[in-house]
């Protein structure tokens, strides 16, 4: 599933509405919304042309065919290659939990399907699960019960949320919750078959996964790994 990206634009709070815009006018019609703020030292914040103020961050999967699509409106349109505008990028999915979800966050999106891969020797995966508000508890019971250690929730806004029935035949809320778990990658599909199948229906949760290329601070499930036997030669 090498086409699809979780697409993350961070901009000023004053720009939500233009990005969204120009988001939808590509078929990107499902995202999420949240706000965070600048941390970092001045000096990098400066480099980026960002502000210490408070950001939009957009949330959002795509196609490859509409990331680059959007990237040229991105510079032509909203001028984000000029210090203050923000910054928009893009990570590899590696898989999508049920045909059904996949329809609904491209629906106006050009896919062209492919096999299921997943990039090579990565050792751990990020689950991001999309969640109506309030069903978090279920949502992680299910996850422990796979052998999950534990997740992180964000609270976002939803958009495009309306057809979610057609697909997913549940109403989903514009109070979205996102939840963060890091499973090792052998327990991926588990963990993800555990949610779709656990939670409680009602959360209309939608999950998938990312590749982890690189790790800190996961001594704990490191620790936890079974060591391989070898054999004398």
């Amino acid at each position: 599933m090498s086409s699809l990206f979780f697409m993350v634009t961070i901009t000023d709070r004053r720009s939500t509405d233009a990005f969204l815009q120009l988001y939808e006018s590509h078929g990107v019609d499902v995202s999420l919304r949240t706000v965070g703020s600048g941390t970092a030292v001045q000096e990098t914040l400066s480099t980026l042309g960002l502000e210490r103020t408070e950001k939009a961050v957009l949330m959002a999967v795509v196609t490859e065919e509409t990331w680059q699509a959007a990237r040229r409106d991105l510079r032509r349109k909203l001028r984000i290659d000029v210090p203050g505008t923000g910054i928009a990028f893009t990570v590899p999915l590696s898989s999508i939990g049920g045909k059904r979800a996949l329809m609904f966050l491209t629906e106006h999106q050009t896919l062209n399907w492919k096999e299921e891969s997943t990039l090579k020797d990565t050792r751990y995966e990020l689950l991001l699960v999309i969640a109506n508000q309030g069903y978090t508890g279920t949502i992680m019971d299910a996850a422990r019960a796979a052998g999950a250690g534990g997740g992180t929730v964000l609270h976002a806004k939803g958009t495009g949320m309306e057809g979610a029935a057609k697909f997913l035949g549940v109403e989903l809320v514009n109070e979205k919750e996102l939840v963060l778990i890091v499973a090792r990658t052998p327990e991926k599909n588990r963990i993800m078959k555990a949610i779709m199948d656990g939670a409680d229906k009602k959360a209309g949760a939608i999950v998938f996964s990312l590749p982890v290329t690189d790790t800190a601070g996961l001594r704990l499930l490191e620790d936890e790994e079974p060591v391989a036997e070898t054999s004398a030669q």
